[in-house]
């Protein structure tokens, strides 16, 4: 699963520009989008969390027991779109596992039961069963051995949306199976969600990591929809009979899937709507991509990577894509970033995006994590919630293998040092073992841990015992546990078994202990030895002494040697004999370590290791250096070398480290960005450019953010206006007219931006058009921008209006997050008594426990 972070602070690293002067958190590169600047004022309250004080007073969370072993599960279902119910008839072979048994309990969230049965030599014989609306109790009539396997039948009624659900940062709904109706010009959709534990809310099922089945689906629908599930489509055939018609009428269409291979019940799907579906292929075996009709003509520009993607994971590991099909659907308000059902990822529609779009950026990483799930996951299953780094570690550690070998090592580096970030900034406040068996509920799991902290572990073991040995290694955990699932010492074994020694000193440190190292490090030539001394300052109340092979490099006389060092004490000293007096030496020569690291040099230092490592972790390292030393005379020239570096990242952080730095007197400078601005090869380079120029002086580059607005990218279009704003021309409004229908968040925010700040009349029909079509993340924003507009144009009629339309969403709105937004929105009213009881009633009915946390810590 890939999940977004939505809290605030989250989500304004995902919408903002990474800066030279300071590590920011940020989503990885398939989610960065622009964000334009603006001075307005905004009502702000914020999300906070109290620090982890440790495990030990949180419950202790086994694997799930087994008692029972899950077989097959066949499903028949079909649907009553009017009350949102799913029609099910459930059919499950089941032996027990090894003690024998009488009774039979399967986890059935909600439902109305009507039958179970027996089923004997094609009869159904009643059982007697107990149903609690979670757990459904079965008396078997008999006792059975695990020689005995047996086929339980179920007809129920599963209706999710009558069931309290809860949800988490990462899925922020759990219920289930859901029912869009279809608005705001989209077709109706049925879609299922169910990791952790929610498929159990459409079907009866052994809802555990630990368990696997083989399936069959049976799924009747209305034929102008499109199905998809796990496995392989048998046969679609047409239903005259009017029982198989569902609270519909006319004719309908029975659709039969198949899956021959077990996998866990929590990766079950099923998706149907009116999809467009485009055709692909690896080699012989289907790749296709459902998406919404309008989006049809980019699914190969947005997904056509994939069976690549495959060759090259299955190349990598040793072990090709294991499973008859790869489907990937895109559908409305899904509860997370993407899933990985086996053979059919689902995605949000985040990812239905046009050509001019796909220029700014790409969706590679997430369609990567979901891709190499099918192995680290989906093959191999994590056989607790406790052990879900070995799904989730891996899986974003996909992202970095898949840029390293189709983008090149600069952008592999690039996404690893944002997980480096997105760990650190949760570090600050969390720290909690990567492997960790005790926590209040398993959506805690799914964390920065567990995604972004595992990949960058994973980076180190392929570090220290190298690529030979790292994907043997893998193919070895792969091919043993094939079809099964796994806990933390299988994938440790699988290693020592590769390598032939130890690593229970790695796995221990960084698998089962909290914390990161924390590294003073200084370095001084004396008498013809290089001195390095090493000092970890980490809480070791906290976390381990670590043992860390690093590497070192040196620069003598423009030649680089490397040497290599172990640390295990708390400070050590290291001599190296050189022959003079080194140039630079750069600790953590590999980059590989995830660590704090604090090593002082001086601006020639600093200067020199920008321009002689090819590292993008060590050059962003220098030029932060650089930056944030006001008396390094060497960072102008350093700045103009990172402004033509081969890497756009590089590049772009060059700008952003002068942003308000620059004046009329840096002519060089200021050429070096008109030429970027106009010419720039990278779209979000030239973006930023367009930015800073107008930082420095606006009215003399009219022209240029004219001719930006012409631009193919959105992101240098929504640039361009946001500059332009900023210029004295008298005709903005209408220059700006023909971009009003565009639904792109970074002309969106340019224009909203905009009305705003010149309380430009007559825009409200326009800001409620387009919170109705926005994205969540462009809503989110959008709908703070709202109020402020309201709060602008100080009118009573349209306060009244807009007021309507923000209670509306923080009453409504499916995800927290935008309910919060437009709760906030409101508070720039609080003052008006009709407001504040608005605020209380929405308080009154929101059942979001952080969000009532959040709402009375904060008072209005």
């Amino acid at each position: 699963m890939r999940f977004f972070l939505v809290f605030l602070v989250a989500f304004g690293a995902l919408l903002s520009s990474c800066k030279v002067e300071q590590l920011t958190t940020s989503q990885p590169e398939e989610m960065t989008m622009q964000q334009p600047e603006t001075d307005t004022a905004t009502a702000d309250i914020s999300l906070t969390e109290e620090p982890e004080t440790g495990e030990i007073s949180l419950p202790y969370q086994p694997s799930a027991p087994r008692l029972h072993d899950l077989l097959h599960t066949r499903l028949e279902v079909q649907f009553d779109w009017e009350n949102h119910y799913l029609l099910g008839k459930a059919t499950l072979e089941i032996q027990p596992y090894f003690y024998p048994q009488s009774t039979l309990s399967l986890d059935a969230r909600g439902f109305d039961i009507h039958s179970v049965s027996m089923l004997e030599e094609e009869t159904l014989q009643p059982l007697s069963y107990e149903y609690d609306s979670a757990k459904l109790h079965i008396d078997l009539g008999r006792v059975y051995t695990r020689e005995e396997p047996f086929w339980v039948v179920i007809e129920y009624t599963a209706k999710p949306d009558e069931v309290q659900t809860g949800g988490s940062e990462a899925i922020t709904s759990d219920k289930g199976l859901y029912f869009l109706d279809g608005e705001n010009g989209k077709s109706p959709q049925i879609w299922t969600q169910g990791e952790t534990q929610a498929n159990s809310h459409w079907f009866p099922t052994i809802d555990a990591p630990n368990e696997r089945c083989t399936q069959e689906m049976f799924i009747t629908v209305d034929p102008r929809f499109v199905t998809l599930s796990n496995g392989t489509l048998v046969y679609s055939q047409m239903n005259a009979d009017s029982t198989q018609q569902a609270a519909g009428s006319g004719e309908m269409r029975t659709d039969y899937w198949k899956m021959d291979q077990p996998h866990a019940p929590y990766l079950f799907m099923m998706a149907v709507g009116e999809f467009a579906v485009v055709e692909d292929h690896w080699g012989d075996m289907p790749v296709n991509y459902y998406i919404d009709s309008a989006y049809a003509p980019y699914a190969s520009a947005i997904f056509g990577r994939t069976p690549e993607m495959i060759e090259f994971f299955s190349e990598k590991t040793g072990v090709n894509y294991p499973w008859p099909k790869y489907s990937q659907v895109v559908v409305d308000e899904f509860v997370s970033g993407a899933m990985e059902n086996t053979t059919a990822s689902v995605f949000y529609d985040a990812l239905e995006v046009d050509d001019r779009e796909l220029l700014d950026d790409h969706w590679d990483g997430i369609i990567a994590h979901e891709l190499f799930h099918h192995w680290f996951g989906d093959l191999v299953t994590c056989e607790s919630w406790s052990n879900l780094p070995l799904n989730e570690s891996f899986a974003t550690y996909s992202e970095y293998l898949w840029n390293e070998h189709f983008y090149g090592a600069n952008e592999a580096e690039y996404v690893r040092w944002e997980q480096m970030q997105n760990y650190l900034a949760e570090a600050e406040d969390k720290q909690v073992d990567l492997i960790r068996f005790r926590y209040a509920d398993q959506e805690d799991m799914f964390d920065r841990h567990s995604y972004d902290k595992g990949s960058c572990v994973l980076h180190m073991l392929r570090n220290y015992v190298g690529d030979e040995a790292f994907f043997a290694a893998l193919k070895n955990y792969l091919t043993e546990h094939a079809y099964t699932s796994v806990e933390i010492h299988d994938l440790r074994m699988a290693f020592e078994k590769v390598v032939g020694q130890d690593l229970n000193w790695f796995f221990n440190q960084w698998f089962l202990a909290a914390g990161h190292p924390v590294l003073e490090v200084t370095s001084a030539y004396e008498n013809g030895q290089l001195h390095l001394t090493v000092l970890q300052q980490q809480d070791l109340e906290k976390s381990p002494l670590y043992q860390l092979p690093v590497s070192v490099d040196v620069w003598v006389n423009d030649k680089k040697t490397q040497y290599d060092i172990w640390i295990d004490e708390l400070e050590q000293e290291f001599y190296m004999d050189l022959s003079e007096e080194p140039q630079l030496v750069v600790f953590d020569g590999d980059g590989a370590l995830l660590a704090e690291i604090s090593h002082e040099k001086s601006a020639a230092e600093w200067a020199y290791q920008f321009r002689h490592s090819t590292s993008f972790l060590h050059q962003l390292a220098s030029l932060r250096a650089l930056v944030n030393d006001s008396t390094a005379s060497a960072t102008d020239q350093v700045l103009q070398e990172a402004m033509q570096n081969d890497f756009w990242v590089i590049r772009k952080l060059a700008i952003n480290a002068q942003e308000g730095q620059l004046s009329a007197r840096d002519t060089v400078r200021l050429a070096l960005l008109e030429q970027m601005a106009r010419s720039d090869k990278k779209s979000l380079v030239r973006a930023d450019a367009i930015t800073a120029l107008a930082s420095v002086d606006a009215e003399k580059y009219q022209d240029l953010f004219l001719a930006g607005m012409r631009d193919s990218s959105y992101s240098v279009v929504g640039t361009s206006i946001a500059a332009y704003a900023q210029t004295s021309a008298s005709n903005k409004t209408a220059d700006f007219a023909p971009y009003r229908t565009y639904k792109n968040f970074n002309i969106v925010m340019a224009l909203a931006d905009y009305y705003v700040a010149e309380a430009v009349p007559e825009q409200l029909n326009w800001f409620a058009e387009k919170t109705e079509e926005a994205s969540e993340e462009t809503l989110y924003y959008l709908l703070n921008y709202l109020a402020q507009y309201l709060a602008t144009m100080n009118d009573n009629n349209l306060t009244d209006k807009g007021v309507q339309l923000l209670a509306d969403y923080a009453r409504n709105h499916p995800k927290y997050y935008i309910r919060l937004s437009a709760y906030r929105g409101l508070l720039f009213f609080s003052e008006d008594p009709a407001v504040s009881s608005l605020l209380k009633s929405i308080e009154e009915g929101e059942k979001d426990e952080k969000l009532l946390e959040l709402y009375r810590s904060n008072p209005y």
